[in-house]
């Protein structure tokens, strides 16, 4: 039998070859020289490449094997084995609640539709060996093979040396080279450094190329950034290059790159012109859907948009489309169960059935509304597929529940654990039906059945114990309830609230004090409107006029809202020390809030304005992996409350405050948008020498800022290298020496060895205090998630920075 030729060979032309080195010698070599003697070896080595290189792109695509004849490079496959993403499928209980766009494992996905070839402009480049002048090809030659293997500075410094002689077309063809060698890191900085050029001219087709060979490498940034220099010359970018920026943003797991990939898919049909292909509308879909329905809901303008795309351009729409609507419809606030009867409608005209995920999105929607008629007729078609999932039973409990018959909800209770078993949603949903129908030895009971199942997390059952218990006047069941509750959960803030609330009802005023005390102490917990409220109401009451001055005083400062029936006996109170009572306002940010406010900006905060630019929103955003985030978050949540957009407030049964909030849209915001964000890119302001106050530094290290594991603090920063170089003179002022390394578009700022210890020192007081031990600058190694990223920047080494600013010197 004949031995099977290697599969390298294969690819190569019809003329055998065979390895003429030994295999010592192979091993030898590092894996960048391996790969480049392939290159020279075997012409045809970059298009295996090129194929392992797009099946690495899709995670749960197979690789093709290495001897099919012909292999497609082109943006067309790359958008039709897309389809074969791992996105999360639905779970079985509400915390991964997400929907499947999977039918037995099958993607929604044309057969040949992606069969055609994108268009994009030819580029026509000058070779080398027709150029006429010797010394120009061996330098272009050289540039070629010298400029891959070096740092962003060093390259661009080794180009400023060739500004006498290089001219577009030497550019153009050293920026060509290296995207046929896959190079396309360098390519990008060499194009970048043409356009600062006296003599560059827009080249149309080499930014459409280069773009687009970015784009295929996920380096979604950096397509981004040519795409909008093309917007910016005036001119349209081709279909291919914003089919392969989309698919870069959905390759993505970085927050912020599915809103871009929407962003650039409505700019695609409505700037362009373009018709995109099915396999995008379904990928964009479907990343929409990928997301837990409290988050995905607010997709649902958008989803409907491609839905009507879809019709508009003729093609076919799949039926986990329709039930990809149906769910993005039941997680609304407010159910349109008239859209969700004409989505299901067309479902049937279309001969598609209902299956399971449509069903149970059904379920959702009515236990919502409260149709008990549409929810029974639902559960005969889920009965008649079988294999009911567990969150079904949990509506069905909830519809029945929204009309008042909580025994019925008892009973479905019982006929799931009796089923597959109750999960922790279900004995949360039974527990507070039961409570709210007042039926408190059905409570209890269930209560102690969850305990002993060990099931996580408890609070919510808890809560809808205790507000059962305030309800009827037993007390010293709150009591004995709280103390259950801080034995077996984290503290919760709406936990505190209820029993503040039962001990102002009982008169005592001690303990509540105490408590009142501890939430304004605890960061975890903090005091709200309503703990306010209460303790003002307790004081008003028992005559403590002093106290209920102090508390008045609390409420102004942190601009709260003062309940109605309370003004009429405040404005009694502080007449006796004739104090004018005023309903505090939010009119302006107070000192605090201005300075913390400053060091967030420094951090990374964004600040979003209209395209007028009269208005500015400012957007927080946290990392739900980082341990200090998880405490900030709170804590700024309550200190800019008044200012926060109505979407961004909690809930009275909701305690979690969520990772991403905005404010409002507000001109008072404007003098921070023209000093931090002008025309939409971070800026550090000419006066920022005069701001960095401790407590703006304290802000910025927690926002922005790390640890190392060798106690070292890193500052992170975007802007300017000029405006660095103030910063970075502000803090040696203050005698706090230095380092500056940066890496892609941030700066990093290190406060090394007995420096970071004064830093600590200066900043201490106004670092919140559950996050002292995690931020206290210490030559002890400890464990630290959180500055993992940063763990790898050298300051000893050069900057990768592309100026010339001496930050050491600053």
């Amino acid at each position: 039998m004949k031995p099977q030729s290697h599969p390298i060979i294969n690819l190569c032309s019809p003329m055998r070859t065979s390895l003429s080195f030994p295999l010592s010698f192979l091993r030898s070599l590092t894996h960048h020289h391996h790969h480049r003697l392939l290159r020279s070896q075997f012409p045809h080595y970059r298009h295996y490449l090129r194929r392992r290189f797009l099946c690495s792109l899709l995670p749960n695509s197979r690789p093709i094997p290495p001897a099919l004849k012909c292999f497609s490079t082109s943006v067309e496959h790359l958008a039709g084995t897309a389809e074969k993403w791992d996105y999360p499928a639905a779970g079985s209980d509400a915390e991964a609640d997400v929907f499947n766009m999977y039918d037995n494992d099958h993607p929604i996905l044309l057969p040949g539709e992606d069969s055609t070839k994108l268009e994009s402009p030819r580029l026509e480049v000058t070779e080398l060996s027709e150029l006429p002048e010797q010394w120009r090809r061996a330098k272009l030659a050289w540039l070629c093979k010298e400029l891959p293997g070096h740092k962003h500075r060093t390259l661009v410094r080794i180009l400023n040396g060739q500004r006498k002689w290089m001219r577009q077309e030497d550019a153009t063809y050293v920026t060509v080279h290296c995207t046929r060698i896959r190079e396309n890191e360098t390519a990008f900085r060499v194009y970048k450094w043409m356009m600062q050029q006296h003599w560059y001219k827009f080249d149309f087709a080499l930014a459409t190329k280069l773009a687009d060979y970015l784009g295929k490498e996920r380096k979604f940034a950096k397509c981004r950034d040519i795409f909008d220099d093309i917007i910016n010359q005036g001119r349209v970018p081709s279909e291919s290059t914003f089919h392969i920026l989309i698919i870069s943003y959905l390759s993505s797991s970085v927050h912020g790159c599915l809103d871009e990939a929407c962003t650039i898919y409505n700019r695609m049909l409505q700037l362009g012109g373009y018709r995109p292909r099915l396999s995008l509308h379904n990928a964009l879909f479907r990343a929409l859907v990928s997301k837990p329905g409290v988050t995905a809901k607010q997709y649902l303008k958008q989803a409907e948009f491609i839905y009507h795309n879809l019709v508009t351009c003729g093609l076919e729409v799949q039926k986990d489309i329709f039930g990809g609507l149906i769910w993005l419809h039941s997680h609304q606030d407010t159910i349109d169960m008239e859209r969700i009867a004409s989505l299901r409608e067309e479902m049937r005209q279309t001969g598609v059935g209902e299956g399971r995920e449509v069903l149970v999105s059904v379920l959702r929607a009515c236990s919502k509304s409260g149709d008990v008629e549409e929810a029974e007729r639902t559960w005969l078609k889920l009965l008649a597929i079988g294999d009911i999932p567990s969150l079904a039973f949990v509506y069905r409990m909830e519809v029945f529940a929204k009309v008042g018959e909580h025994m019925k909800s008892f009973e479905i209770f019982r006929e799931m654990q009796d089923h597959s078993g109750a999960t922790v949603v279900a004995y949360h949903k039974i527990i507070e039906v039961l409570c709210k129908a007042q039926e408190i030895e059905l409570a209890e009971s269930l209560m102690q059945e969850l305990v002993k199942t060990d099931m996580t997390p408890l609070v919510p059952a808890f809560i809808s114990i205790m507000n059962m218990y305030l309800e009827l006047s037993l007390h010293e069941k709150v009591e004995s309830t709280f103390s259950a509750c801080l034995e077996k959960c984290r503290p919760n803030r709406i936990v505190y609230c209820t029993y503040l609330d039962s001990l102002v009802k009982v008169g005592n005023l001690e303990k509540a004090e105490q408590i009142f005390s501890h939430m304004y102490s605890n960061e975890l917990v903090g005091v709200n409107a309503a703990s306010c409220n209460s303790i003002l109401g307790g004081y008003i009451s028992s005559g403590d006029y002093v106290k209920a001055e102090k508390i008045y005083d609390l409420i102004c400062q942190k601009k709260f809202e003062i309940e109605s029936p309370l003004m009429e006996k405040l404005e009694y109170v502080l007449s006796l020390s004739r104090k004018e009572v005023k309903k505090p306002v939010s009119i302006k940010l107070s000192k605090d809030q201005r300075e913390t406010l400053v060091g967030l900006l420094l951090g990374g905060l964004q600040i979003l304005s209209d395209e007028e630019r009269k208005k500015h929103m400012i957007r927080f955003e946290f990392n739900e992996n980082s341990s200090v985030h998880s405490v900030l978050r709170r804590h700024l949540h309550n200190q800019y409350h008044e200012w926060l957009h109505p979407s961004s407030n909690l809930d009275d049964g909701n305690d979690d405050v969520p990772y991403i909030f905005s404010t409002i849209s507000h001109s008072y915001f404007g003098f921070y948008a023209d000093q931090f964000w002008p025309k939409g890119r971070p800026m550090i302001p000419k006066l920022i020498h005069r701001w960095l106050s401790p407590r703006v530094l304290a802000y910025w290290y927690m926002y922005g800022g790390y640890r190392t594991s060798k106690g070292d603090v890193l500052l992170r920063l975007k802007g300017t290298s000029e405006g660095v170089v103030k910063v970075v003179k502000a803090l040696k002022a203050n005698s706090l020496d230095c380092r500056v390394k940066r890496k892609g578009k941030v700066f990093w700022i290190g406060i090394l060895g007995s420096n970071s210890t004064w830093f600590w020192k200066l900043v201490e007081p106004y670092i919140l205090d559950d996050l002292k031990d995690l931020l206290k600058a210490t030559d002890q190694v400890t464990e630290n998630e959180d500055g993992m990223q940063a763990e790898d920047i050298n300051f000893d080494s050069s900057s990768d920075s592309d100026d010339q600013t001496n930050f050491d010197n600053a």
